[in-house]
């Protein structure tokens, strides 16, 4: 989902400085709540183990330019079900970082795009698992149906914000909007693939009895939330 360098450009690349700003004070305000309930520790943890991940799905797992951006297996939903948001969107931002500062220098100025359309699509998908995974269900339990909805929120978030700089940064030329289109259809395949992640990674987890109690993986990764 890297925006191609150049898409926006000049005094269009504040706005990217602003949402990205409000992306960080989001995730910082998770991570304050997830401190004040689990310590510090558990979520640089839990952070640090994100950053690893994000980084291998970004720099090895295949990844493939299509219109105005990349297609990357990204597998947002899987680290929220399994480290939380708060943890899940410091891995991403910094992921993303490491990546840039070392592997990918030219798209460092697009980091503020960049951020922004990993980490707003899942504050969405959050807030969204919380009306449709009943309270009494742990992550673990969750069906397939439930892991769909939770991918089509993400990716499809994802998408959305990729189409919006595209759009927002070369217009509405029959030329943009067909490579907007390109990278729409192209990305959301990646939903069908996800969600069977999502629940092979579960049906891991269900066999660590041994981290039901611990606090280096989400609490609703094993226990509801009554």
């Amino acid at each position: 989902m890297h925006i191609e360098a150049g898409v926006v450009q000049g005094a269009k690349m504040v706005l990217s400085y602003g949402t990205a700003a409000v992306s960080f004070s989001v995730a910082a305000k998770l991570a304050y709540e997830n401190i004040k309930d689990s310590g510090v520790l558990p979520f640089a943890v839990k952070t640090l183990i994100s950053t690893i991940l994000v980084f291998f799905f970004f720099e090895v797992l295949p990844h493939h330019p299509v219109g105005v951006s990349e297609v990357h297996l990204i597998l947002g939903t899987t680290l929220f079900l399994i480290f939380g948001a708060s943890s899940a969107a410091f891995g991403l931002a910094l992921g993303l970082l490491i990546q840039g500062l070392f592997f990918a220098p030219f798209d460092l100025p697009q980091y503020g795009i960049n951020v922004t359309t990993l980490l707003m699509p899942l504050f969405a998908m959050s807030y969204v698992a919380s009306k449709i995974i009943p309270k009494d269900i742990a992550y673990k339990d969750i069906k397939y149906v439930a892991a769909l909805k939770l991918s089509l929120m993400y990716q499809g978030g994802i998408v959305t914000w990729v189409a919006f700089w595209a759009l927002y940064g070369q217009g509405f030329g029959t030329e943009n909007l067909s490579e907007v289109f390109s990278f729409g259809v192209a990305y959301m395949s990646v939903v069908i693939l996800e969600p069977f992640i999502d629940l092979a990674v579960l049906a891991g987890a269900k066999t660590l009895n041994s981290l039901k109690s611990s606090s280096y993986v989400e609490a609703r990764l094993y226990n509801s939330a009554k």
